[in-house]
Parts: C-alpha cells; structure tokens; sequence
C-alpha cells in the first residue's frame, strides 16, 4: 500500500532550502511598517493636490464613468457603491457608502462633490437611509471642478487592485478642495484635521501668490482671515487661527450664534426673555446639545431655564430657551457656552500628502503645492492639445494639397489597379505622409465641392491661430499663470457665496460679554439685547519660555503646575518641543508686555491678549506670531521682555548690544506704542540688541565677556546719560577681536552674581568684590579658566535660593542651586557644577525671574 503524502509533500511548499529563519520582532516591525503606511498613504491621509482621500476620489472617478453629470438622472447610491467596490475600492461597502454621504451633506461639506435625492442625514446625527433607496450623481462644482479635465493627458493612471482597470492616481483639480472642504482622518501615529474655507478668499490668496510669490503672511492672512464652516457659526479669536496657518497646527474656538429675543408665551400680551440659537459649531450634534442642557437643568448645575423647544424646520435651525423671569439672560448664556458644546475649539491640523509623504504644512505651503499642481496638470493638457492640433493639422494640409491638385489626384485613382498603389502614387507624386494618403483615400467626393474647400481652409486658419495660442501659453509661463488666473475667477463668480461663519477678535468677543452681577438685567426691549460694561481686570500669570513661547494661566493653574516642578539639582535630556519657562511675571489682564527685537525696535502686548494655557501641559504660543508684522521679520526676532510698570516717572530701561554699545531710555518713551513699534535704537551694521533691562539710579552693572572680563559701572547721569531714541549709544565696554560680550548682570551692592564656562564650571561672585570704573572701559579679569579652550557662556544676578538654568549644545539641561557654590574671589578658579562629554558645551544661561509684589514673590 502507497504511503499517504504529507499536505506539505502535495503542495511542495517545504523544499529543502526555502525555510528563511525570521526574527519575530523583525517580522513584526516590518510588517507594521507596511500597515502603517498602508494606512497613512492609502486610506486616513488626503492628498494636497486635489484634497482628497483615495476613497472619494474612486467614487468620484466611477461616478464619471457612470456619465452620472449633473444634466443626467439621479441614479441608486447602491450601483455606485457596487462599481467602487468592484472596481477600485475592495473594502467594506458600509465604510464606501458613508464616504458617499459626506459628500452629500451641505453640513459636512462646504461645497458638497455629490448631489443627493432622499435622506442622507441631518445636523441631529440622524443615520442616512440606506443605499438601496437614496440616489446621487455629480454636483456641478464636483464635476466641473474635479473631472472636466480627467484623461490620461492631465494626470497619471494606475492598475486597480487586480489591473482589470486603470484609476488615476490623483484628479486634475481646478480648485483647492482641500481647503475648501478640509478633511479630517486618523492615521497611525499622526492625524490631520483641515478646516474648511470660502472659496472666493481661498481664490484671492491664491491669485495673490501668483502675482506676488513673495506675499507676507500677514498679507495673505488678510486675504484669507479663518475658516469658513458650512454650519456658520463665530470664531471668537484670531490667535489660533493665525498660529495654525503659519505653524500647520493650532486651535480656533468657535461658537453657535445665540440672540436673546423677547417672545410671546401664550395667549396674552405677557412676554419672556428667551435665547435662541441659529447656527452651530462645526461638526456640533443639535440634538445632543439640547440633551446636554436638558441635563444641566435637571442636575440644578444652571438655573432660570423654564423651557427647551426644538422649533428648527426646513428654513433652518431654532432652538428656543425660554428663561424664567428672573433670570439674567446674559449670565445664563456665558454658562451654556462655558458648559455645553455650543462653544469648543476646532484643533487644526494642516497634514496632507505631498510626493507620497506625510506632511504638516502652513496654510501658504498648502496654497502653493496646489498652484505647482495646477501649473503642472494646465502645462500638461495645453501640450496634449497642442499634438492634437498638429496632428489634426497635418492632415488638413494633406487634404488641402490634394484639392490644389485634383486633376493629378483623379488620374491616380482612376489608373490605379487597387487602393495600396494608389497610396503609394499619391505620396510619390504630391510629397504626402503615410496619414495624408490614408486621409486623402477615406475622403468623401462632397469635399471636393467650393464650400467644402473653404471649410477645410477655415479649419487650417483654425488649427493655425490655436497651435499659435497653445505654444504662447506652453513657452511663457506668464501667459500661462495669467490662463491659471482666469481658470481661477470663473470659478469663484461661478461657485463662490458670501462668508457663513464670522470672525470676532477678542476685543470684540468682551464687548460682548458681561460680568456676572447680582443685579440681573432687565427684560430686554427689543430683539437683540445689548449689554454695557467695563471689562474688570484679573489676576493672572505670564511665563516666556527659553524658546520664545508665551502663555497665560490663572493663578490657581500656576499653583498646579509648581507643585510638579522639581526644584532640586538635576540634569537631564530635553526632547523636541521640551521647554522651561525662563520669565514668570505675576499680574494683571490690564497691563502691557514690552518686547524688544534684535533689530532694536520695541513693541507693546497687552496682557489680556496672550492667549489662556488651560492646563498645565499647554505650551503657548509663539510670542513673535502676537506681535504686529514688523516684528516678525525672523523667526528668533525676540531679544528682551518685561512687563511696563504702571508708574513711568523716573524709571529707565537699558539696552546692551552684541558689540558692547549701551544706552539708557526714559520708559515713558514706551507707554504709547503703535503697530509699527518704537525704535529704541540705532544699530550698527551687524550689530544686534542683546539685552534690555528696567533700571534704576544707583544699581550696579556687570558687563561681561566671553574672554572672563567683568566691567561693573553704575547708573546714574554720570556714567550712563539719558540719551534720546534717535541716538545709537555708548560704548559700554570695549570688546577684543577674539572675544564677544556674552551678557550682563544687574543688581544692588549687597547682592551676589554667578559666571558659567561652556564647559561646565561655575564662579559665584560679591558684586561689592568688582572694581568700580567707568563705561568704555577693558574691565578686570574676573574668571581665570582650568582650560585654555574654556570661554564664559553667560552672566546672571542671583538671589538666595535661586536656580540657574543651564542648557547645552546637545539638548542637556541642568539646574544649579547656587545656595551650594561658595563665594569666590576674583582671582580664585570656578567650580565644576556640570560634567558634560567631550564634544558638549553650554549655549545658554538664564535665571527664571520672578516679577511682581513683593508679597507674591514671597
């Protein structure tokens, strides 16, 4: 009897040699690898030339060749589905019909690819009939903007899933859909979420990046100030809008439109105040809204609610909260914002495909890789169009040759034996290309009469003024972009509408607002209440980063985060995006933040405009992106802040150069700044401003370079003048070829000051041990190095139980307790307070300050 093979014997899998040993991890790490780009580049991401995912565009290019155009019938959602499924898209048909019905909603798009028939859902989270009963085709954006062009011409083609089709790899969008529709989508280890926008300002911004490519931001933020949502709504401050278009990330706060309006309660002429929302946030379910503060009322958390009514209908969305007669109106709407979803924050993430890879861009980097991609595609299509002319054209000439010698022609085909030796006779005898022959042989005897000949001239002169126009356009990229232009405008008066959602600064925003009073407000007397008040001032905590970040935070989150501070001596590795706070200012909404820039100009902050961290892992924002747009020249703009005292008489500011010039100013000079910012100073060529510091007659000053020379003045009129702002200073200190200054310390008599080496070793140092002299001085040397390679890295004023922060090259940072360095003479050597490697050194010196009342620094 045979022996039975073995199932690995039958299928031949395991002959000998193919068995490949794998480490698992190696297995797994590859494997997810491939599922995580699988996931990012082929399903969560969209692309940024024409905005969508690969999902969309398989339905929208399969509903093209369904012929499903506006002008055509409504046809079943199911059939669609079944072609992307069995062409193009082999997933779930759920998950294909739900990306479907996006495209459909005017609540979800902002100008919706699809156009519907039946129930595809509603603002309440309603479901969408199923596909079986719902119908769909193109809407004409979706056509027009996305599939007039589509053809392997214009964009590339790829085999399907199993090559029986080709699909594009992208459509040839006129439009930057991405931005006018945003998208959302979770990917693995990374997510995108793009807000939509109004096409008219998306096509300004555009238009005006042609023209002018090197447009400032500010320019183009003006052009395209936020979002445009389909469901309307207010966004109540700028401030995330701006750092998400210039950074690709940020939160913008948005909110429903709520009127208070007196209303008829019954049949009488009594009347009630009540609050009626119209439009809702983003993406904001109204039904669960309304269960939202259902809940507050019955919990007790809101009181002076005395009826909740969903009166929305086909013109639009009414939710009536009627209120009791003795409730604030104002007060009550402050806590449904506070509370509820009808205010949140939409987080903007601008991360999209672009060449295949994942990429967070700013909004002027979306705006142009769309305008290299319709460069491309126009460029593309207009040398398509070009062959076809020529080649149409080669053959009209043929026919018009033939017609100038028709005499010749008839005799050819009347002697000719059969059609192959006519051809040949006639490209031998009339100097004719294989294609003219063959056009010549197939044309009708009605050619030959008068008219038809000057058709065909007409059609020459035709083909000619269009290769002439089309080769204008492909050899000038001028007339190319004017085209791009034109493109652009027809669009926008075709498609484009007003905006829906309204953009309040945040002055605006507490105009609107009250103070919560025990005196409620009377009933209102007409149907938009107005409400007068004084915004009161806070207190409140500003801390600037070493990175140049600002945040604000309430007291009681200051305490928080303290607590989570360790304040002992330690060492260690700063990731990407680690920061430590190196200024802390303890004050009020009402007060002004002075910032000097490198180029010498000073520009004022006011408190309550940096936006609140509302917890304690918040970051801020950059301080640069706060300021006006003379002061965002470079990115590391920033060189000195303090908060502007709320007296001004006899108090001073002095600034420090990098090539040691110094200067001191009247601080009155900063009380009433403008946009345009004050110059402070006058700089040199290559000079920059290193440091600016509020001073006071009779304070000592500790100017320092990176040789280990200390020059310690004081100010008073003698030694530092006041000077006028026009004036570029004196010299402070003078400064040798091979060394630079690295920073000042000021301070009283009686305090101490610390000098730090790059290479780790610290001098701590009585102010009253400093020589006195004069400003323009060499100074003494104050720092006697154990290397001859060692140089001063910094210079900080301290006071008991400080902490000095030190960061390396290399992303190290430590905190020095300076309670446990002794005090050292001038001509003693400094103490090891770091060990760093070989090739590590320290770059910065700072010392967290702590400004405020003497009670609250205590």
């Amino acid at each position: 009897m045979a022996r039975t093979r073995t199932q690995s014997e039958q299928l031949n899998i395991l002959p000998s040699g193919q068995v490949i040993p794998t480490a698992l991890h190696t297995e797994m790490q590859q494997s997810y690898l491939e599922y995580a780009m699988s996931v990012i580049v082929g399903r969560a991401l969209p692309d940024v030339r024409d905005g969508l995912k690969p999902v969309h565009r398989r339905i929208l290019y399969a509903m093209h060749e369904l012929g499903l155009t506006p002008d055509r019938p409504y046809r079943k959602c199911a059939r669609v589905v079944g072609d992307v499924l069995g062409k193009y898209h082999p997933h779930g048909d759920q998950a294909v019909y739900d990306a479907l019905v996006r495209l459909v909603q005017d609540f979800s798009s902002r100008y919706p690819l699809l156009g519907g028939h039946g129930n595809f859902g509603s603002v309440d989270n309603d479901p969408p009939a199923a596909m079986r009963y719902t119908e769909t085709r193109l809407s004409a954006i979706g056509n027009e903007a996305l599939l007039t062009e589509i053809g392997e011409s214009t964009v590339d083609f790829i085999g399907n899933f199993d090559n029986s089709q080709q699909e594009p790899t992208v459509l040839p969008a006129q439009l930057p859909i991405l931005l006018l529709n945003g998208s959302s989508g979770i990917a693995v280890g990374m997510a995108t979420n793009i807000p939509p926008h109004n096409m008219g300002e998306v096509v300004e911004g555009l238009i005006a990046l042609i023209d002018r490519p090197t447009l400032s931001d500010e320019e183009l933020l003006k052009l395209i100030p936020g979002p445009d949502f389909p469901t309307g709504g207010e966004i109540i401050d700028t401030n995330g809008i701006r750092e998400a278009y210039l950074t690709g990330r940020g939160s913008v706060p948005i909110r429903g439109i709520a009127n208070l309006e007196e209303i008829q309660t019954g049949r009488g002429k009594h009347r009630r105040s009540a609050i009626v929302i119209t439009e809702l946030p983003y993406q904001v379910n109204k039904a669960g809204l309304i269960e939202k503060i259902a809940e507050l009322v019955n919990t007790g958390k809101i009181e002076g609610i005395g009826d909740l009514r969903d009166e929305s209908d086909r013109e639009g969305i009414r939710v009536v909260i009627e209120l009791r007669r003795d409730a604030n109106p104002q007060k009550i709407l402050n806590f449904l914002y506070r509370q509820t979803p009808l205010q949140n924050n939409f987080g903007v993430i601008l991360l999209a495909l672009e060449n295949g890879q994942p990429k967070q861009m700013s909004l002027r980097q979306m705006l142009q890789a769309f305008l290299d991609f319709r460069e491309t595609t126009l460029t593309r299509q207009y040398r398509h169009e070009y062959d076809q002319a020529d080649s149409q054209l080669h053959v009209v000439e043929g026919r018009l040759k033939a017609l100038a010698n028709l005499d010749d022609v008839i005799d050819i085909l009347r002697n000719a034996p059969d059609g192959g030796t006519a051809k040949i006779q006639l490209q031998e005898r009339l100097d004719l290309s294989d294609r003219q022959a063959d056009a010549i042989l197939s044309m009708p005897l009605r050619r030959l009469t008068g008219m038809e000949r000057q058709s065909l001239q007409t059609e020459y002169d035709e083909l000619l003024a269009k290769m002439d126009e089309l080769h204008k356009l492909l050899s000038d990229r001028k007339e190319l972009l004017k085209a791009l232009k034109k493109d652009l405008r027809a669009l926008k008066k075709k498609y484009g509408d007003d905006r829906r959602t309204k953009i309040l600064s945040s002055t605006e925003v507490a105009a609107m607002e009250v103070k919560d009073k025990d005196e409620a407000t009377t009933a209102a007397k007409s149907v938009n209440l107005a409400f007068e008040f004084e915004e009161e001032e806070q207190d409140t905590v500003v801390e600037v980063t070493q990175r140049g970040y600002v945040r604000r935070m309430t007291p009681k989150t200051y305490d928080r985060l303290s607590k989570t501070r360790n304040d002992d001596t330690v060492t260690k590795d700063l990731e990407d995006g680690d920061d430590f706070a190196t200024q802390t200012d303890f004050t009020t909404t009402g007060k002004t933040l002075v910032v000097f820039t490198r180029n010498g100009k000073a520009f004022t902050l006011k408190v309550r405009d940096i936006p609140q961290a509302n917890n304690n892992k918040a970051k801020g924002s950059p301080l640069v992106t706060l300021l006006p747009p003379a002061a965002q020249a470079e990115p590391d703009a920033i060189a000195a802040t303090f908060m502007l005292p709320e007296v001004l008489d006899d108090q001073f500011v002095l600034l420090l150069t990098e090539q040691g010039k110094i200067k001191r100013l009247p601080l009155s000079e900063f009380a009433d700044i403008t946009g345009r910012g004050l110059t402070a100073l006058k700089l040199k060529e290559g000079d920059q401003l290193l440091a600016a510091n509020p001073v006071q007659v009779g304070e000592q000053v500790m100017l320092a370079t990176s040789s280990g020379r200390v020059l310690r003045f004081e100010v008073n009129d003698l030694q530092v003048p006041v000077a006028s702002r026009t004036s570029q200073g004196q010299t402070g200190m003078r400064v040798g070829k091979k060394e630079r200054i690295v920073g000042w310390a000021i301070a009283n008599e009686d305090d101490t000051f610390l000098m730090i080496s790059e290479q780790g070793y610290a001098k701590h140092m009585e102010v009253s041990a400093m020589r006195r002299a004069s400003t323009g001085e060499l100074g003494t040397q104050s720092f006697h190095f154990n290397n001859k390679t060692d140089l001063v890295a910094g210079i900080v004023a301290v006071l008991p139980q400080a902490l000095v922060f030190l960061l390396t090259n290399e992303n190290h940072l430590a905190r020095i307790d300076v309670d446990r360095l002794e005090l050292r003479a001038k001509d003693e050597r400094g103490d090891r307070v770091v060990k760093l490697a070989k090739t590590e050194r320290i770059t910065h010196v700072s010392l967290p300050v702590l400004f405020g009342s003497e009670e609250e620094n205590e």
